[in-house]
């Protein structure tokens, strides 16, 4: 891709969860588009995965930055967007692909797990908006994956859809109160991704019932996903606010 392509040559994102996964690949688009890339991870378990992404990163001829943290902690999404913006001069988009899945029956459920579960999808959410709120330059752009589900009426997913569900809020909110300075907010609500996140909490018989229910009988690929990243980074800035259902038909509204 010449220069001339890369529609986001210059500029900076930040990608929460962007090791690996969709938020891997979504670090390697950014990159191809002329971007550098801030790429955090979690923990330990996925620092392999995350070098590699930052040396795709570094092939596709941009700077990377790696960082490690819990983002359910404030003091952490705060560092790592302050990091970014002195690495790099300035952050112009903000990707937020951390969440956590759980199946489990409300009856099952413990305190344990809905204080995990509303931690990550939605706590850590939060304060990634406000943080991208403070450090993105005018004209950019703010991006959370979330979940079809928040279109679903099923069972077993009570804490996941929950925790996903007030994104939406948050991002209109945001939308509004950064609008004036040109940054567009959205989220973006796969289907169930073939991912190992997917599997650890679905039988295979639900497996099959769930590809039944998208275009082409499969699941959403996160190929499907990081090139609407892309979009809504550039020539798609004018949407904002919004909540784009991408998951080949599994559900809308």
């Amino acid at each position: 891709m010449t220069d001339s392509a890369r529609k986001l040559s210059g500029k900076t994102a930040v990608v929460a969860g962007g090791g690996k996964n969709l938020g891997g690949l979504v670090s390697r688009h950014l990159a191809e588009q002329g971007a550098n890339v801030a790429v955090h991870y979690n923990s330990a378990a996925s620092e392999a995965q995350a070098r590699e992404t930052v040396a795709a990163v570094e092939a596709a001829g941009a700077r990377a930055l790696l960082f490690q943290g819990d983002l359910t902690a404030p003091s952490t999404v705060t560092a790592f967007f302050d990091a970014a913006a002195s690495e790099f001069g300035g952050i112009d988009v903000a990707v937020n692909t951390v969440g956590k899945v759980l199946r489990k029956p409300i009856l099952d459920t413990t305190e344990a797990d809905f204080d995990s579960m509303l931690d990550i999808n939605a706590k850590a959410a939060y304060f990634f908006i406000k943080e991208a709120g403070r450090t993105l330059n005018d004209d950019g752009s703010l991006i959370t994956i979330v979940t079809a589900l928040l279109g679903a009426f099923t069972d077993g997913y009570s804490t996941y859809a929950g925790g996903k569900s007030p994104v939406e809020h948050f991002n209109r909110a945001a939308a509004k109160e950064f609008g004036t300075r040109g940054i567009n907010v959205n989220a973006i609500a796969p289907g169930p991704m073939d991912t190992p996140f997917f599997y650890g909490q679905e039988t295979p018989e639900r497996v099959e019932f769930h590809k039944s229910q998208g275009m082409g009988n499969r699941l959403t690929l996160i190929e499907d996903i990081a090139p609407i990243v892309d979009f809504l980074a550039t020539d798609g800035h004018w949407i904002t606010g919004q909540t784009l259902f991408a998951n080949g038909g599994y559900t809308t509204r």
